[in-house]
């Protein structure tokens, strides 16, 4: 079901997006360093009870890399109010993962976008975040950016492979490295790096209370990237208890995508 036969036009330049199924409207936001594609396996189960929409953020996947203005956390919540604009979505559930929780909780909190109900997986939300690989590179930005095109790509597959404590199928991790390793990718999977700044959920954090939405807190019990406590206490901070999906990673959502499309689809219809 997974496509991108929708374009629209953002601030941020040439966004490419999809939907699939019919009823209550569902919006997907990715993280990084993914795209809508890390949301193909569970599309399907949750497109047989929801409308759901997805887009690759500017910077990512499909959409365009190579925009008018950086595609940092703080411009992509800018541009999720955007795309709920184009997509004529007043208030819809979201899922949102890794950075994607960031995103939409800024477009919640500061930008006064409404959800019918939030549902954040193994999201980047509270500091510190970020790994001491993730530092190192953003100092010296320049130095891989100039890596020869084969070891890049060594360098996205093994970066990408540091979040799972599962196997995925090999075409499913072919399918998130490919759109980092042509020049664009290339420059755009460095510039985040380099755009990455923990003043963007320090403006959030004080206000996780005050959510106009019911919601919700799923954590894969092993992920490496982003410790289940760091989700506990994003929980408690939210008044929500905190769901484990036990002995999945960072990236639940290909690691076990049966199990964790009915944990979402439970999420979502949970006190909605």
């Amino acid at each position: 079901m997974w496509t991108l036969d929708e374009t629209y036009e953002t601030s941020a330049g040439t966004v490419r997006a999809g939907r699939a199924g019919e009823g209550s409207p569902l919006l997907l936001a990715h993280g990084w360093p993914w795209s809508s594609f890390a949301w193909h396996r569970v599309i399907p189960a949750l497109a047989a009870r929801h409308r759901v929409h997805w887009y690759d953020m500017p910077g990512f996947g499909g959409s365009q890399m190579d925009g008018p203005r950086p595609a940092a956390l703080d411009v992509q919540g800018e541009i999720l109010g955007e795309m709920l604009d184009h997509l004529g979505l007043a208030a819809p559930r979201i899922v949102a993962h890794d950075f994607g929780g960031a995103v939409a909780l800024r477009a919640h909190l500061l930008h006064g976008r409404d959800y019918a109900r939030l549902v954040l997986m193994n999201v980047v939300a509270m500091r510190p975040w970020g790994s001491e690989f993730f530092d190192h590179v953003g100092r010296h930005v320049a130095a891989f950016a100039g890596l020869p095109a084969h070891i890049h790509a060594a360098v996205v597959d093994a970066y990408i492979g540091g979040a799972l404590v599962r196997d995925l199928l090999e075409d499913d991790r072919a399918g998130l490295v490919r759109p980092w390793l042509d020049e664009r990718g290339k420059a755009a999977f460095y510039a985040q790096f380099a755009l990455a700044d923990e003043r963007f959920t320090a403006e959030i954090e004080p206000d996780f209370d005050k959510l106009r939405c019911s919601s919700a807190v799923l954590w894969g019990s092993e992920d490496p990237w982003i410790p289940i406590d760091r989700g506990a206490a994003l929980a408690d901070r939210m008044g929500v208890p905190l769901r484990r999906l036990e002995g999945l990673g960072h990236l639940p959502q290909l690691e076990d995508p049966g199990r964790v499309s009915e944990a979402l689809l439970d999420a979502l219809e949970a006190a909605a």
